[in-house]
């Protein structure tokens, strides 16, 4: 083969290094973001939790303060 050619071969191979490296990176870059937003959908979640209603226990506090509520009312 001439000259010419394994110099094209050779390039050609560089570009296509290059650009499986470039794409690799972006592979690794989108797999830290994934991680990244789980932890974040995990956090909201967790605060999704933990400021829900609380309608049943609000009816028995609301049963147990009722003679508190009425001596107030009589005083």
């Amino acid at each position: 083969m001439p000259a010419a050619a394994w110099v094209t071969l050779a390039i050609a191979a560089l570009i296509i290094l290059f650009a499986a490296v470039g794409l690799l990176r972006v592979v690794l870059h989108l797999a830290h973001v994934r991680k990244t937003l789980g932890l974040v959908l995990g956090g909201v979640r967790l605060v999704a939790v933990r400021t829900a209603p609380v309608p049943g226990a609000l009816e028995s506090v609301n049963a147990d303060l009722k003679p508190v509520r009425d001596f107030c009312e009589s005083v």
